[in-house]
């Protein structure tokens, strides 16, 4: 008996560990937030900043499609980066994660997503970066919520779904802390702020005129993070103004740098990565790329996950 439960015991140390190592070849950068004060605090400037990653459409790369569940773990087991994804309705109201109006580009489909019910939609599959056929399907908004809670921050951008649609949903997952809203008007941004006031929105920032704009909506700067631009920032004094109002900034790379490296003009991973350290020098706090783990990869070492500073506490697997 006595060697019995000797054997018992040991059986079960064994167990931990092998448990314990699978999951360290599943882990994940995640942001760990747990109230909305806290998500506040997340998205408000300090001086001693993480710079980090919005992912494009989740990463999308080959293998992996754009606003794919599967494409949003492969960038998290990189980085940590928040998910841009893209809401549309369907035929039955069902809202999917899908960029673009027709099927053809991403999906084995054709014709309008507005033209099919969801059970139709579940036929098809995704297409990579590559238009390749995967075995990915199209996800709901209503899974990609629920899958975010405790790992990322979604980040909803318009397309057909308006935005007190996108609080409605966020509100009925609890998911407050885990989603944020693109507003583009200032009508947006107040309709947002009245609806609930807990919501962080990211709104269009690109110059001084539309700084004062703001202001004038009366809606407090803890609850807007501000997308300069889609370009390179060459006056990059709209950074300066943007933190002393207490708000990080977002700059996409997209249209510019994620381009440029893809169609060879810039000539290699060393060059791409001084890019995207530059505009973080430049003022950006936040990148939102297509090719999220390069950009992730280039502005932080995630290797030792070496953080200091007090947004540390946010950052973990």
């Amino acid at each position: 008996m006595k060697y019995l439960r000797l054997f018992i015991v040991l059986l079960i140390v064994l167990t931990g560990c092998c448990a314990s190592k699978s999951g360290n070849k599943n882990s994940i950068h995640t942001f760990k937030i747990n109230s909305t004060g806290e998500l506040k605090e997340f998205f408000s400037y300090s001086s001693d900043r993480i710079p980090f990653i919005c992912a494009h459409r989740g990463g999308s790369r080959e293998t992996f499609p754009e606003n794919c569940i599967a494409t949003f773990e492969n960038t998290l087991s990189k980085v940590h980066a928040m998910i841009e994804v893209d809401p549309r309705y369907t035929k039955d109201s069902v809202i999917v994660l899908m960029h673009d109006p027709i099927l053809d580009r991403t999906t084995s489909g054709t014709g309008r997503v507005s033209d099919y019910t969801y059970e139709e939609l579940k036929a098809l599959r995704l297409k990579d970066t590559e238009g390749n056929i995967t075995g990915h399907r199209i996800p709901t908004l209503d899974e990609a919520l629920e899958w975010a809670k405790g790992k990322t921050i979604l980040v909803l951008d318009r397309k057909d779904v308006p935005i007190a649609d996108r609080i409605k949903k966020i509100e009925e997952h609890n998911a407050v802390t885990n989603a944020i809203v693109i507003a583009y008007s200032t009508d947006e941004i107040k309709e947002c702020y009245n609806l609930n006031s807990d919501i962080i929105m990211e709104v269009m920032l690109p110059d001084t005129v539309q700084l004062k704009k703001l202001d004038e909506t009366g809606v407090p700067w803890a609850n807007m993070v501000g997308f300069v631009s889609h370009n390179l920032v060459e006056d990059t004094e709209i950074f300066d103004l943007v933190h002393r109002k207490g708000s990080m900034c977002i700059v996409g790379s997209s249209r510019n740098h994620d381009i440029s490296f893809k169609k060879g003009d810039i000539k290699s991973v060393k060059e791409l990565a001084d890019k995207y350290r530059k505009m973080v020098n430049d003022g950006a706090d936040i990148i939102e790329a297509d090719l999220a783990v390069e950009a992730g990869l280039s502005i932080r070492d995630t290797e030792s996950l070496s953080i200091s500073g007090s947004k540390s506490k946010f950052f973990s697997y």
